[in-house]
């Protein structure tokens, strides 16, 4: 295993320098540049956006621009953002706390309430809970991510719940208890939380259901059940363990939208996260601030499926990496 884990870790590398070489050559094909939407503006003028070009880097070819953002990486330097003109490392600093707590909140929901649930449907096949369970989890399977989210914030205001429906945290936040800035961020998350969360628990229950059923089929599961074995035991000391690696393997992709998969959601629930930010760096073409959110999102792909199988020979000593 530590060799296998050592090899991984050396594979990252090159990885990532082949993933930059297309993100920013795919970037590079789309028309126009940051400027443009500058060029528009008629109290801009052309020198001015002349100067600007060469402070970006965005007069030399594009493939002198990789290699000069290139060399900045390796000295451990992200760029600066044509918008914000920071540091892109500085941005992504003051954000990456939102998402992260963001995406935490959100799996925890998600994995959560569909394990157990998914279970319990396998062993509890056809029941009318199996039913109202599969009837729950086609309609969240057809409803976006978005939609789900206007319909919370709509509920919300039409009942007058007491839970805020914009932003991270409310207007005295600077002003309150340590513990009541805690309470505070914790229902501002409720929404955002609960809209990811539920958005991948259908997809996570189905999965699970059919990976319980598969299991419970074999024939060591009845030879289980011929030695006397309780039922619970059965079903999670033999079943549970074996039915659960496919799951563990979802689990490391997941990983990799931590902080991308939550744009769409940040922007309705107007939660200041990184997806949003890069969404709107991709669209506005802030080169390094989205190649930035890129080489996050493939670091964070690549290390996912690597915890996937340190976990799955954990869970499975059957499995060996040599």
């Amino acid at each position: 295993m530590r060799d296998y884990i050592i090899r991984r870790i050396l594979i990252i590398v090159p990885l990532l320098l082949a993933i930059s070489i297309l993100s920013f050559f795919i970037m590079q094909l789309s028309p126009g540049s940051y400027l443009d939407q500058m060029r528009m503006s008629p109290d801009i003028s052309e020198d001015l956006i002349k100067e600007m070009e060469a402070d970006f880097g965005l007069n030399k070819n594009v493939f002198l621009q990789y290699f000069s953002w290139l060399g900045q990486i390796l000295q451990g330097n992200l760029g600066q953002s044509f918008t914000y003109r920071i540091p892109v490392s500085q941005i992504i600093i003051s954000r990456l706390f939102n998402t992260l707590i963001l995406s935490f909140a959100a799996m925890l929901i998600s994995w959560g309430i569909s394990i157990p649930i998914g279970v319990y449907s396998a062993t509890h096949r056809y029941s009318w809970l199996d039913n109202i369970f599969s009837v729950f989890s086609f309609i969240g399977l057809s409803i976006p991510n978005f939609f789900f989210a206007l319909l919370l914030l709509f509920a919300i205001v039409r009942l007058n719940l007491p839970l805020p429906i914009n932003g991270m945290t409310s207007i005295m936040y600077d002003y309150l208890s340590p513990t009541e800035k805690i309470i505070d961020i914790l229902k501002h998350l409720l929404v955002p939380a609960l809209v990811l969360g539920t958005a991948g628990t259908a997809t996570l229950m189905r999965q699970m259901r059919g990976q319980m059923l598969d299991v419970i089929k074999m024939d060591y599961i009845r030879t289980a059940r011929s030695k006397g074995l309780t039922e619970r035991n059965v079903i999670y000391k033999h079943a549970f363990r074996n039915a659960i690696n496919p799951m563990i393997t979802i689990f490391g992709f997941q990983l990799s939208s931590l902080f991308s998969g939550a744009a769409l959601t940040e922007i309705v629930t107007g939660w200041p996260g990184l997806g949003k930010m890069m969404l709107t760096a991709v669209r506005s073409k802030d080169l390094y601030l989205a190649m930035a959110g890129l080489m996050m999102g493939s670091l964070m792909l690549v290390l996912g499926n690597l915890a996937a199988d340190i976990i799955l020979a954990l869970n499975d000593p059957r499995i060996k990496y040599n």
